[in-house]
């Protein structure tokens, strides 16, 4: 007997009933009309990619679909077709679609090709761990349990790993207890953050240079593919890796060997690349800001880190992990009201953006003054930083809060249109890193450019 994952239904994931397996039916897809009819797939996983490219499970000839066009996925609440930024778009219904929940039977088209969507009788089955943390990172619901269970057998393994989610869900906690976990755990684990090194000395940063290499070059230098022999190079932001850059970190990959800016010398690398990104690399390949051969290389094994709003079972284990570790308290707890309050939202910030509030209730200590805090930091007006209105009721510390914010909200706004809306550019100039920048840009509603 099994239970409902989320809503009854074909398309609903199943748990069974002892929690350590899920279950969905396959998709399948068969091409109605078009220069590919009669060709279909069924696949073995959960998604379904479609385009003219090498390496998508339906691979199509119209010259009209893009090289990465669209796919079809599994989710809590069904089966999702997304669109990849497709040049020319993808159809329900006559209806053009970004992201939708598909019924079996549906009528996909995708430039000159008709396609119908529908699921097998057989189900897909995948474990769940039994325990709610793998080494330092916890998650009580299906979706990470799902990810713990596969961690073990990739963390025995060399290959390529590519983690994919939204910024603040975890990827690089997870980069690291993988390689804590791996045969390379007494090696160097070093980070490389692709989108905070300026483009003109990221050469330098992976592959070292020689004395003399460019103007500032006084002494020569390892990069971090020779810093972290033995261990793990970790490629965060790995989307924001210059195009120009890209070619020569293939070639690294492939051969396995690099040189260092200005020299001759041949360096053989001896270790593992995880790299993360927050967008789909399917979509920079589609829109010419990233490399396809370069994401094949970097895609051998690709895990995605579901943001938060989609494992509220997680929100609560990770507030009561956060509130003992800032109340210096193994038994504290985060107060009954505030927890209700944060099971509620959205959380665009996704875990990173949980961390923070847990800290500023327990440094407030008083769940009536961050409640207020946080509904006066959640509605002000996004487009006007207009002075804070200090009421009567409002204690020293709401009052110095809202101040805090509405000159917060000022300065990272006026700091990005300085910028020209670009977050790296803008990350540097304020020497802070770029993920606490982000974050506070979507706290204040304040739009970017390289998202």
């Amino acid at each position: 007997m099994a239970g409902s994952f989320t809503q009854p239904g074909d398309g609903t994931m199943l748990l069974d009933r002892a929690g350590r397996e899920i279950s969905y039916r396959r998709i399948k897809v068969e091409v109605l009309s078009g220069p590919d009819q009669g060709r279909s797939f069924v696949a073995d996983g959960g998604e379904l990619s479609i385009g003219t490219a090498d390496g998508n499970h339906l691979q199509l000839t119209d010259p009209a679909v893009s090289r990465h066009h669209c796919v079809v996925a599994v989710v809590p609440r069904g089966y999702q077709l997304a669109d990849l930024g497709s040049t020319n778009g993808t159809t329900v219904a006559g209806i053009g679609i970004e992201r939708a929940l598909v019924q079996p039977g549906a009528v996909v088209e995708l430039g000159q090709t008709r396609l119908r969507f529908d699921i097998g009788d057989d189900r897909v089955r995948e474990p769940l761990a039994v325990e709610e943390r793998w080494g330092r990172a916890l998650g009580r619901s299906p979706a990470m349990r799902r990810i713990f269970a596969l961690l073990p057998r990739l963390a025995g393994g060399d290959t390529s790993l590519l983690l994919e989610g939204e910024t603040g869900t975890g990827k690089s906690l997870l980069a690291e207890v993988i390689h804590d976990a791996s045969t390379r755990r007494a090696g160097p684990f070093v980070v490389v953050d692709c989108g905070a090194i300026p483009p003109t000395l990221i050469e330098s940063e992976l592959f070292g240079h020689e004395k003399g290499a460019f103007t500032g070059a006084t002494a020569a230098r390892r990069g971090v593919f020779e810093a972290a022999a033995g261990g793990t190079v970790f490629l965060d932001e790995i989307g924001e890796l210059p195009l120009e850059m890209q070619p020569k970190l293939l070639r690294a990959l492939e051969d396995r060997v690099v040189r260092r800016v200005g020299g001759n010398e041949v360096v053989r690398l001896d270790v593992r690349v995880i790299a993360a990104t927050n967008r789909d690399l399917r979509q920079e390949v589609n829109r010419g800001r990233f490399r396809t051969d370069l994401l094949y290389r970097l895609n051998t094994v690709r895990l995605r880190v579901p943001p938060l709003r989609e494992r509220r079972d997680d929100i609560g284990v990770l507030a009561g992990h956060f509130w003992t570790q800032f109340a210096n308290d193994p038994q504290a707890a985060p107060p009954a009201e505030l927890l209700i309050d944060w099971l509620r939202r959205d959380w665009p910030g996704n875990v990173r953006e949980l961390r923070s509030a847990v800290e500023r209730a327990v440094l407030l200590d008083d769940p009536t003054i961050w409640a207020e805090i946080s509904t006066t930091v959640a509605v002000a007006e996004p487009a006007a930083a207009a002075p804070v209105d200090f009421d009567d009721a409002a204690s020293f510390r709401v009052a110095k809060e809202r101040a805090v914010a509405a000159w917060e909200r000022g300065y990272v706004r006026e700091l990005v249109r300085r910028h020209d809306g670009n977050l790296s550019r803008a990350a540097r100039a304020a020497r802070m890193d770029r993920n606490h920048l982000r974050e506070l840009l979507r706290r204040h509603g304040v739009s970017i450019t390289d998202e």
